[in-house]
């Protein structure tokens, strides 16, 4: 029969210290805050002072985040201090640490839901220690813990081998531009063609295609006015658009053709992280009809010498992102271009049935790996959820881990 107690019943709950900034120093103690429990790579406040021991945490300890974010966690690190928000967590002799462990993580939905206050929530200690959990056993209890940790490990074998797939997506992706932007993806199709790599040129920009700069806001309009869609940065994604949020923008009448968009306009993010410096993305009418703010430069290629889709995956390749990486005015994070540079920017040209043939090419392949990602990427939410699954069965008594022989929980508290 399985007994049931209280999360206050089981365990002792020690929050942690009001650790003032006046406090921090730069060396000491590692003082654990909720970020560095969430994210292990976020930097730690220290402090060399001594407090009252139940404040210090040591690896193997098991730790509740109960404020901003729940959730539990053991503690691997070094000595350190705990501060406010979080309890340290001391069972009682009747349960296995690693029991409780895994209960708190299955709970923390149930938790969630007796939270208080609005972004940053917080659940009391009043409703957390109320919350019943299933106790077996102790030797249960140590079974259902190896049973759990048994079918983790080979769910997170699968995660390793799912998460590693989609990060070398990347990677083949820029190997396919580096093939295709080295000639060496048509290298067949030239040969066929009785075309030489000799035919490649390096032609500046400027003379394949033309650049505008787009429609600033804000500047006061005194003429006649009209509202219209019109993109921002936020919108130009590395290769693609993210339409989902269009606003619109007030523009004198007479200027509404200098900004307006045509079809096959690829368009260049001004400034932004490094990564995304650049970024071209094919404009193919998707509102009709829309602008652009002076963020957005929107190049009109030539379409009798340079093709818009060779374009925005030539800018996108890391040929694309050296240049204006080389050439950009830099800051903290950020990095940005003018229209001067990027009228300069050496396009690798090649004939334009050959740019169509490595378009078409490209196309084809990085549609593959795109299919293959989009099969894996719900596989680690399919992971999730398996995990969520058996902590419930877990502590339904349902993983096939009791002994019958053991004599039954309800009979052993009733002697504690």
């Amino acid at each position: 029969m399985m007994a049931y107690k209280t999360l206050g019943e089981v365990a002792n709950y020690i929050n942690g210290r009001a650790f003032k900034p006046t406090e921090w120093e730069s060396n000491g103690l590692p003082i654990i805050r909720i970020q560095n429990l969430n994210n292990p790579s976020a930097e730690y406040n220290y402090t060399q002072h001594k407090y009252d021991e139940k404040f210090l945490v040591r690896s193997g300890d098991l730790l509740f985040a109960w404020s901003a974010s729940l959730g539990a966690f053991i503690w691997h690190g070094s000595d350190a201090w705990l501060n406010q928000h979080i309890f340290k967590v001391v069972p009682h002799e009747m349960i296995d640490k690693k029991y409780l462990y895994y209960f708190l993580i299955q709970v923390i939905d149930e938790l969630y839901s007796k939270t208080h206050g609005s972004g940053m929530v917080h659940i009391t200690i009043t409703p957390f220690k109320a919350t019943p959990i299933a106790l077996p056993p102790l030797p249960e209890q140590h079974r259902i813990v190896a049973r759990i940790e048994s079918l983790f490990e080979k769910l997170d074998h699968a995660r390793e081998l799912v998460q590693s797939a989609l990060d070398s997506f990347e990677t083949r992706k820029a190997s396919i531009l580096h093939k295709a932007f080295t000639g060496e993806l048509t290298a067949k199709w030239r040969e066929k063609n009785g075309v030489g790599i000799e035919s490649w040129k390096i032609i500046p920009l400027s003379q394949l295609a033309h650049i505008q700069t787009g429609l600033a806001k804000g500047k006061k309009n005194t003429k006649r006015t009209i509202q219209m869609p019109y993109l921002r940065v936020a919108n130009v994604q590395d290769g693609y658009l993210d339409l989902a949020e269009i606003k619109t923008i007030s523009v004198e009448e007479n200027k509404v053709d200098r900004y307006i968009l045509q079809q096959e306009d690829v368009l260049f993010t001004e400034g932004g992280d490094f990564d995304k410096l650049g970024r071209g993305a094919v404009w193919q009418s998707e509102i009709e009809p829309c602008l652009h703010q002076n963020h957005v430069f929107a190049v009109r290629p030539d379409q009798s010498t340079l093709n818009a889709f060779y374009l925005a995956y030539l800018a996108g390749s890391q040929y694309g992102k050296n240049y204006f990486l080389s050439c950009s005015k830099q800051t903290t994070n950020l990095a940005s271009i003018n229209s001067t540079q990027l009228k300069a920017f050496p396009v690798l040209c090649p004939q334009i049935k050959e740019q169509q043939e490595i378009i078409c090419v490209l196309t084809r392949l990085i549609k593959k790996e795109q299919q293959a990602k989009d099969q894996l990427e719900p596989i680690l939410d399919q992971i999730d959820m398996m995990k969520k699954s058996i902590l419930a069965r877990a502590f339904r008594g349902e993983l096939g881990t009791n002994d019958p022989s053991e004599e039954s929980a309800m009979e052993l508290l009733k002697n504690l």
